[in-house]
């Protein structure tokens, strides 16, 4: 990781030196900055996601990294001792930094699989429901006949094929917390 100073910083974010910091962040896999300001601590996180193409996560406990929280990708925000604007201003918030951890690594690995199943099932339902439109047009000499009541094509995705989605959303977990804490390489695994 790389740890940077707020004076070291403003230094950096000059053009000049913009290449070679970049360079130099590419090589890492974390940057910490410690007494920059909160403009400096967007500047970076923009530079970063713009320049190198990378996506970003921002962490923080206070009033001064809500600027940072809402540039980056995705924000977490730390309720603690500094207030509550940084968990206003996130994506999801955390109680203590050490819950980190779980929320990426746990929760995240449950959020992608939950997602990609459930986009799935999407495009199977509807591939099997315009598949049967597509066969009914043969059998119907394609005189444009409805196979279907329209009450029951309305009804098709709001009721009858809505309760996969819910229970894949809600249910679903394909691996054990403890087993993606103690597997980390699952979450890059499961991309």
């Amino acid at each position: 990781g790389l740890v940077i100073d707020g004076r070291t910083l403003e230094h950096v974010l000059h053009d000049s030196l913009q290449n070679i910091f970049l360079e130099l962040t590419e090589k890492c896999r974390a940057v910490v900055c410690c007494q920059a300001t909160p403009l400096q601590k967007s500047v970076l996180v923009r530079l970063v996601r713009n320049k190198l193409k990378a996506m970003t996560l921002a962490v923080g406990d206070g009033a001064n990294d809500v600027s940072m929280i809402q540039v980056a990708d995705t924000g977490v925000g730390i309720s603690g001792q500094e207030g509550m604007q940084a968990v206003m201003a996130s994506d999801f918030a955390i109680s203590q930094f050490r819950h980190l951890q779980k929320l990426l690594l746990v929760h995240g690995h449950w959020c992608y699989t939950r997602l990609t199943n459930m986009v799935l099932y999407f495009f199977y339902k509807n591939v099997a429901y315009v598949n049967l439109l597509f066969w009914y047009q043969f059998f119907c000499g394609f005189s444009g006949t409805s196979m279907t009541d329209y009450w029951i094509l309305i009804l098709f995705n709001l009721l009858f094929t809505s309760v996969p989605p819910i229970i894949y959303g809600v249910l679903d977990k394909d691996v054990s917390a403890e087993m993606l804490l103690q597997l980390p390489q699952l979450y890059t695994m499961s991309q």
